[in-house]
């Protein structure tokens, strides 16, 4: 029998006769099924660290399949930001606004580079999170088949222990698996569902941005450009976002500036900036066409730092504090832009030491 698994719909923002259609026939149909537990939530951006839906959802051991109206890539950082953490579960189900012959498009050799990411340092449990969007399809009956292929696929272990070589395990062997693993007993396994998990939290809609660890360098690019105080850094010196409720509601600036594409506004209305599963495989992308930007004479890039300059000035002003344009906290490779762009003469020398002289 395969282990426990729950599943978590996640509520829409809105109201929606569709969309609250197409969450209550997903909870029914899963309702009495062996193995499966239901949760359901409200809007997983909106939940706060200590309210009652994201306390229920640290509590929830095992693997897990998160039914959310976000992107995949959104609803997986949202949930790691607030200690939720699992491997990646892959799934046969195309996001929104993703097709079907769409493949992960491979960096050339001249653009791809051994980087080391945040995650690679991290100490990831065994079990998987499995992302599924809502927006994707109207028909319950595509996320159930998914759910059932995920049954299936988590039935047989994928860790091999002292014994289990050459035969089946004994069954104390798989009670000791399954304990080790936070799956249960083999007798919760076989225990009826006895109705959903239903948090009834109010919460108030969120604003903040979600770190996508498997592409992050921790460069802290972000914590020198934001002048919000939204991010820190933990005791291992990595980046985290510290205050996510000190982000000024719809400024997405500090994404255009990380230059991993790795902090994600799963609320946004671009979708490469919520979390679009493009962005995940092809770095060599036209910020500009992405972004759009003020002076089409610049490379993209340098199009994408301006947009995001001008976003942060604009909540500056509107918190009463004076605008900075690009002279603070722009990115490094800004910064050596500009100064290789043009080589000095004697006339910019004798400027530059008048400036020092601040007369």
């Amino acid at each position: 029998m395969p282990p426990r698994i729950t599943v978590v719909v996640s509520q829409s923002r809105s109201q929606n006769p569709k969309k609250r259609a197409l969450e209550e026939t997903l909870v029914a149909e899963l309702l009495g099924r062996p193995g499966v537990d239901v949760t359901v939530v409200p809007h997983l951006y909106d939940l706060k660290a200590d309210g009652t839906g994201m306390l229920c959802l640290t509590g929830i051991e095992g693997d897990v399949v998160i039914c959310s109206w976000l992107y995949p890539r959104a609803a997986r950082w949202v949930l790691d930001r607030n200690g939720i953490r699992g491997r990646e579960g892959v799934s046969l189900l195309k996001s929104l606004g993703e097709d079907e012959e769409d493949d992960e498009v491979e960096e050339s050799d001249d653009v791809a580079e051994e980087k080391q990411r945040v995650i690679d340092r991290l100490d990831l449990p065994r079990r998987h999170v499995y992302c599924l969007d809502l927006r994707a399809n109207d028909s319950s009956a595509v996320y159930l088949e998914e759910i059932n292929r995920i049954a299936e696929e988590l039935k047989t272990p994928t860790v091999q222990l002292a014994g289990w070589i050459g035969g089946n395990p004994k069954p104390e062997q798989m009670e000791r698996y399954l304990s080790d693993n936070g799956n249960g007993s083999a007798e919760a396994i076989n225990s009826p569902a006895t109705g959903p998990i239903v948090i009834e939290e109010d919460p108030a809609r969120r604003w903040y941005p979600v770190i996508d660890l498997s592409r992050c360098t921790n460069c802290l690019e972000c914590i020198d450009f934001c002048l919000f105080g939204v991010y820190g850094i933990d005791a291992q010196e990595t980046i985290l976002v510290e205050q996510p409720d000190n982000c000024r509601q719809g400024c997405p600036a500090c994404s255009r500036v990380c230059p991993e594409n790795a902090i994600i506004f799963p609320q946004h209305k671009t979708p490469t900036i919520a979390g679009s599963p493009e962005v995940a495989g092809n770095l060599k992308i036209d910020l500009s066409a992405l972004f759009g930007a003020p002076d089409p004479g610049a490379p993209g890039a340098e199009k994408a730092l301006e947009v995001a300059a001008n976003e942060r000035d604009e909540q500056l002003l509107l918190a009463g504090r004076d605008a900075v344009g690009m002279e603070i906290g722009m990115p490094k490779r800004h910064a050596e832009s500009t100064s290789q762009s043009e080589p000095q003469d004697d006339l910019d020398r004798l400027i530059d030491s008048l400036d020092e002289l601040d007369l």
